[in-house]
């Protein structure tokens, strides 16, 4: 396997028989809580992964999103999570848990309907559209946790 096909299927994950995009999510998720301890160290992860991501599916995509290719999914991912830094990722407690959960949802939900901008990206075919379309789905989540974080009932 080459470097390039290793980083886009996020080390293999997107070679999973069934659902790649969700299981490179989650293990977007999973490899995402040790980062949130700092927004700093979340964002430069974020950045990395973006223009690694986007020079990996140069190389492997020829133009077409396919279903194993899911350090997209990364980034969106850790994106939609950005928002709940910081946390001790050794103690987390039931609202970090919920909000964790909720930024997967979200992010899902967002990258499968492809609504609005996130659909524009999508029917690009090209690296941009690859990762744009789960980089708006990330930055959609990111808005809405971004939200629920403040609201009163939840803090």
């Amino acid at each position: 396997m080459t470097p390039a096909r290793l980083i886009a299927s996020f080390g293999g994950c997107g070679f999973s028989p069934k659902a790649p995009g969700t299981v490179g999510s989650f293990a977007a998720l999973v490899c995402g809580v040790p980062l949130l301890s700092s927004p700093v160290l979340m964002g430069v992860a974020i950045l990395l992964c973006c223009w690694i991501g986007y020079r990996a599916t140069e190389r492997v995509s020829g133009g077409e999103d396919h279903g194993w290719i899911v350090i997209d999914e990364v980034a969106g991912m850790w994106i939609a999570m950005l928002p709940l830094a910081p946390v001790d990722p050794l103690h987390l407690h039931g609202r970090d848990i919920l909000m964790l959960v909720l930024a997967f949802a979200l992010f899902r939900l967002f990258d499968i309907t492809k609504p609005g901008p996130v659909g524009w990206f999508d029917r690009r075919h090209d690296s941009v559209g690859i990762m744009g379309d789960d980089v708006v789905a990330g930055l959609l989540a990111a808005s809405i946790l971004l939200v629920l974080r403040y609201l009163p009932a939840l803090s």
